[in-house]
């Protein structure tokens, strides 16, 4: 007696978000649970951006240091070496430098800087704030209209500053990152706001707030796995937005990525694998992006993605 595996419905499907000017890249478009090939309306590929900064790094772990401590110095030439050696499918460049307690660097700065990597990539750009409320709307809103044209992902805006970001979005032609806080209710409640000041469901993409392995990746997960059941059971469209994973940050801030410790093992390997491994649980999770850091923790995530893909 032949065996028929037993198949999900779906009611609805996820929004597609093509960022870029001449080399394009598009997220979500997923119309069943992450990996169901067999259930069909699985997404093409899962696009990885590779994470740089505007200045310097001071924390970062020495596997990474290792690979770009030479383009510290030089954005361009960092967003360049992510690009032509390590083939990153997206850019995304933290403005890290413009926080006020980090150097309080300007927002004309910020502008100048993202033209200059504009002008030597190829591939789409995410640009992302430091994280400070005040200063990324005003950082922000700089760099979309330096921007304009170039179809850039602008983020993270969050409820206290999404007026302002998603203005500058729509005035310069560019899409929104929402970061909401591990609530699908917040999530929710954003992206409505976003739509509600005229920011179309199309120009929104989500960040639920990414964990890394050991450090809240089951609250990450769940929220997640809710997002996508409201999407793609319930036909919810206002959590029908592409999922982007900023997971490399939260995984090099782990001891255990980073702390030398005999009895962990290797610590470069051990960094790799906590990276690759986090992001991995996130695109189960329904994740349609991530942005990431090390070379190898990225080739072990698009090897497994290819693997899954094609069973």
């Amino acid at each position: 007696m032949p065996f028929a595996i037993p198949k999900e419905r779906y009611n609805g499907k996820i929004n597609t978000v093509t960022i870029g000017k001449d080399n394009t890249v598009t997220l979500g478009g997923a119309g069943s649970y992450p990996f169901l090939g067999f259930e069909g309306g699985v997404q093409a590929g899962i696009p990885v951006a590779f994470e740089i900064w505007d200045t310097a790094p001071s924390d970062w772990a020495p596997a990474l240091n290792e690979i770009y401590g030479d383009v510290y110095a030089d954005p361009v030439a960092w967003a360049l070496l992510c690009q032509d050696k390590y083939k990153a499918d997206m850019v995304a460049l933290r403005l890290y430098s413009t926080h006020p307690d980090q150097g309080d660097s300007s927002a004309s700065d910020a502008g100048e800087l993202v033209k200059k990597v504009l002008a030597a990539i190829k591939v789409p750009l995410i640009i992302l704030g430091a994280n400070h409320l005040e200063k990324d709307a005003e950082v922000l809103k700089a760099c979309a209209e330096a921007a304009s044209g170039y179809n850039c992902l602008l983020g993270k805006a969050q409820e206290k500053n999404y007026k302002t970001i998603g203005a500058a979005a729509m005035a310069y032609g560019h899409y929104v990152l929402a970061l909401s806080n591990l609530d699908i209710n917040l999530a929710k409640q954003l992206n409505i706001l976003l739509t509600q000041m005229g920011v179309k469901q199309e120009q929104i993409v989500m960040d639920t707030m990414s964990s890394s392995l050991g450090y809240g990746l089951e609250y990450s997960y769940s929220v997640m796995e809710r997002v996508r059941q409201a999407a793609l059971k319930q036909n919810d469209k206002m959590v029908q937005m592409p999922i982007i994973s900023d997971v490399g940050i939260e995984a090099w801030k782990a001891k255990e990525a980073k702390t030398d410790n005999e009895a962990w093992g290797d610590t470069k390997s051990r960094g790799i694998l906590w990276e690759a491994t986090s992001a991995i649980g996130l695109l189960m999770s329904g994740s349609d992006a991530l942005i990431m850091r090390h070379p190898q923790a990225v080739a072990q995530v698009r090897k497994t993605v290819a693997g899954l893909m094609a069973a």
